[in-house]
C-alpha cells in the first residue's frame, strides 16, 4: 500500500487530472474532491472534478470561484471511492484506467494503479488534508472549507464512534485558517425542508423491529419520494433513523433505486459489525457504518439483508 509521500509524489510528476467522486455524492468524496482539485491548480497543474450523479444544492458553495478546466485528462484520479461498483455510470469508462486512489475504507479492493488507504481517518478529506500539507499548497478559505464539509458530514457532526483526537484537530486548524463552520454545520445538520420531515414520518411507519428490538427495518420507495418531493439532499441522515431507536444495535435502511434494485445502509454499535454485513452481498464501508446493493423483490430483500444482520449479531454475542 502507498504512502502519502508517493501519491504527493505521483501528483506532482504528472498533470492533467480529473478527480472522480463516487455515485453518492455526499460531503467527503464530494469535499476531498473539490480541496484536491483546488489544490492541484495552485500547485499549476490543470484538475477538474467530474461530480458522479447530481450535486446537492447544499454543496454547491463548494464550488465557488473554482476555476473550470476543459483540457483531454491523463490521470484520473478516485477519492472516497473504497469498490469500482461505486463508480456507477462512470465504471465503464473510468474502472481499468485509475492511477490514483485516495481513501478511507478498510475495504477498498485496492483497484487503483497506486493506492492509499488510511483507515484510521474519520473521513477521507482528513488524508486529503495531509496530502495538501506535504504538496506545499497554500490552505485558503475554500479549501478548508470542503475539508471540513467532509469531515463534519462523515463524523454526524462529530458525534460518531469515528471520531479521533486527529479529527478534533484537523477541525482546529481548518477553523483557525476561517472555515465556515457555524454555517457548515447548521445546514447539513439543523436545517429541515418540510418533505424531509414528510419522508421522515413515512419511513418510522414502514418499521419494522426484530431480534427483540435490537435490529431495526425501514425503507423508503421511489413512490415515497414522489409523494412527499424531496431530493437527494432531504434524504441525508435518514440511514441514522432506526439505529436511534433505544436498545437496536443494528439499524437498516433499505431505499429503492428502480425496479428489484435497493441501496441498503446499515448502521451499528459496538461490537456489531455493518461492514461484515454489507460484505455478504458485494458491499463495504466501516464497522459502525456500511452499505451495499442487493438486486429482487422487496421482501426478498429485507429477509436477506435481516438474516445477514441475525448472523452478525449471534456471532459478536458469542464472543
Amino acid at each position: 500500500m502507498a504512502t502519502l509521500n508517493d501519491v504527493a509524489a505521483k501528483l506532482r510528476e504528472n498533470d492533467h487530472f480529473v478527480i472522480l467522486t463516487h455515485q453518492y455524492p455526499d460531503g467527503d468524496t464530494v469535499g476531498s474532491a473539490y480541496a484536491l482539485c483546488r489544490a492541484l491548480q495552485k500547485l499549476g497543474k490543470h484538475a477538474r472534478v467530474i461530480i458522479n450523479g447530481k450535486l446537492d444544492r447544499k454543496f454547491e458553495f463548494l464550488q465557488h470561484d473554482l476555476k473550470e478546466e476543459t483540457f483531454t485528462y491523463k490521470t484520473v484520479v478516485a477519492v472516497d471511492i473504497a469498490t469500482p461498483q461505486l463508480l456507477g455510470e462512470l465504471r465503464p469508462e473510468f474502472e481499468n484506467i485509475i492511477d490514483i486512489c485516495i481513501d478511507h475504507h478498510a475495504s477498498n479492493t485496492n483497484y487503483a494503479k497506486l493506492t492509499y488507504v488510511n483507515a484510521n481517518a474519520a473521513a477521507n478529506t482528513e488524508n486529503i488534508f495531509e496530502l495538501i500539507k506535504i504538496l506545499g499548497a497554500e490552505m485558503d478559505r475554500d479549501m478548508a472549507n470542503a475539508i471540513f464539509t467532509g469531515i463534519s458530514t462523515d463524523t454526524g457532526c462529530f458525534k460518531f464512534s469515528n471520531v479521533t483526537s486527529h479529527t478534533m484537530r484537523t477541525a482546529a486548524e481548518l477553523m483557525e485558517i476561517g472555515c465556515d463552520s457555524f454555517e457548515i454545520n447548521r445546514v447539513m445538520f439543523d436545517t429541515k425542508s418540510m418533505a424531509r420531515i414528510k419522508m421522515e414520518r413515512a419511513v418510522l411507519e414502514s418499521l419494522t423491529l426484530y431480534e427483540n428490538g435490537r435490529i431495526a427495518v425501514v425503507n423508503t420507495s421511489l413512490a415515497m419520494e414522489r409523494e412527499t418531493g424531496v431530493g437527494n439532499s432531504d434524504m441525508d441522515g435518514v440511514a441514522s433513523i432506526p439505529r436511534q431507536i433505544e436498545g437496536v444495535v443494528v439499524g437498516i435502511t433499505i431505499k429503492e433505486k428502480g425496479t428489484k434494485n435497493y441501496r441498503v445502509s446499515i448502521r451499528s454499535l459496538g461490537k456489531y459489525d455493518a461492514c461484515t454485513i454489507a460484505a455478504n452481498f458485494g458491499g463495504g464501508g466501516h464497522h459502525a457504518a456500511a452499505g451495499c446493493t442487493i438486486i429482487g423483490e422487496l421482501d426478498d430483500v429485507k429477509a436477506r439483508i435481516v438474516e445477514a444482520a441475525k448472523a452478525e449479531v449471534a456471532r459478536a454475542d458469542s464472543e
